[in-house]
């Protein structure tokens, strides 16, 4: 099993990094919330889960060690595969999805893009107790985002809504209605983690 992976940064977008460890490129899924805490700097060291399926063995990294152990614990549920728990710790931080489990909150789940009623509740009733155990993490600092000029900035918040499963048209409507309620200046990834929730 790779437990983490430490090299350079060769790429990074709020889907995935390649991290060039002696040459060889490994690419790796990550959350929205990890994207927002990795620097722009050469070197970086990330918690890893590798995945393995029949067809492929994919990725998965995530700056912190809290957010590993959320991830795992999400996959372990009946009905939430490794791309449905990237996609609910891109909605959610692990502070905020410890809270609504902790408080029964099935509904703020269900806001992710994929959770229906059934999977929302038992991801609380299953995880509710463990959580409760180990106590809910600190609320960690928010990523400080890119702000970058407005065409960019809807360009690469619509790779990355496309990428999680979203239509294009969905994806640009979600893109349009936060940026009308935001402004232009909002963050790459406060874009992509709004346009997560957004119902329109």
């Amino acid at each position: 099993m790779i437990t983490y992976l430490k090299g350079k940064l060769a790429f990074k977008d709020p889907t995935h990094v390649i991290i060039d460890i002696h040459g060889i490129g490994y690419e790796v899924k990550i959350s929205l919330n990890t994207y927002g805490k990795i620097e722009d700097k050469e070197e970086i060291m990330l918690h890893t889960f590798l995945h393995i399926k029949e067809d492929a063995h994919t990725l998965y990294g995530f700056k912190e060690a809290s957010e590993k152990k959320a991830f795992l614990d999400l996959i372990s549920i009946s009905g939430v595969g490794a791309n449905t728990g990237l996609m609910i710790l891109s909605s959610m931080t692990v502070p905020e999805l410890e809270q609504a489990i902790s408080e029964g909150d099935h509904p703020t789940i269900q806001r992710v893009k994929g959770i229906g009623a059934k999977t929302a509740q038992r991801i609380v009733l299953e995880l509710k107790d463990k959580i409760l155990k180990a106590g809910i993490s600190s609320p960690e600092g928010k990523g400080q985002g890119f702000v970058q000029n407005s065409n960019k900035l809807k360009q690469e918040a619509l790779q990355a809504l496309i990428t999680l499963g979203f239509t294009k048209a969905q994806a640009e409507k979600n893109i349009m209605t936060v940026l009308k309620k935001s402004g232009p200046d909002v963050s790459l990834e406060t874009l992509i983690k709004a346009s997560l929730k957004s119902s329109s």
